[in-house]
């Protein structure tokens, strides 16, 4: 089924397009390394990635700040591993977290491909909850941005996805029309609720395999997504 009058397409970015974990595993790697943290990466990883999507959520709620997100996360699975550091070392290794994590910048399988079938038949976007500090560098470092026409991110916009005003504005700086727009992301919450929540049409990138509604249109691969547009 083509999903058709559509003008202008808007990305998620991590998870979506941008591999965020790999990247932040690369990062990690050199975060423990800088700190020598005796923690095995892999095992270190199990523990922080849902400790990690929990407090994203809250973070996505407004129910915890930006700062008490990057604390947080750390001091909870360090804790896991009966790893105590003072606060200044957990913000001494946030900040270089968020340094190192656009270093390395693999793309989702099919990630470039899908953007140079799209590029000439639409208009292309992103929305981001993601730190504008880091976002753009991503972008830049991993050599897509030249594909967007606009990038709306959560602190410019001072709300994030799911809230309505982030996909108000991007369609607003953007020059869209909900009714001829595709939102494309992971997170079937944050992505597919928000956008519907304006009349957007959207697209599952569900590699979480995660149970969704029967209507919803969702792919496993990125490429997949030709097939409907």
């Amino acid at each position: 089924m083509k999903i058709e009058k559509v003008d202008h397409i808007f990305f998620d970015l991590d998870h979506t397009l941008w591999d965020f974990d790999k990247n932040s595993s690369l990062a990690f790697q050199m975060l423990f390394e800088k700190f020598e943290i005796g923690i095995p990466i892999e095992e270190f990883l199990k523990v922080y990635q849902p400790i990690n999507m929990n407090y994203w959520k809250l973070y996505r709620e407004e129910q915890i700040t930006q700062t008490a997100l990057r604390r947080g996360r750390l001091i909870d699975a360090f804790d896991v591993f009966k790893v105590y550091l003072p606060l200044h070392i957990i913000d001494s290794l946030s900040k270089d977290y968020i340094s190192f994590l656009p270093i390395n910048n693999y793309l989702i399988d099919g990630a470039r491909e899908l953007l140079e079938y799209l590029i000439p038949k639409y208009q292309l976007h992103i929305i981001t909850n993601g730190f504008k500090e880091v976002q753009d560098t991503k972008l830049i470092n991993s050599r897509i941005k030249n594909f967007f026409k606009t990038v709306t991110d959560s602190e410019q916009v001072g709300v994030k996805k799911p809230n309505p005003a982030i996909f108000e504005h991007a369609l607003e700086v953007s020059g869209a029309d909900a009714g001829r727009s595709l939102m494309i992301g992971d997170n079937y919450e944050a992505d597919i609720i928000g956008a519907e929540s304006l009349g957007i049409k959207t697209i599952c990138f569900n590699y979480h395999k995660e149970k969704l509604p029967d209507e919803s249109i969702q792919v496993s691969e990125l490429m997949q997504i030709k097939k409907y547009i």
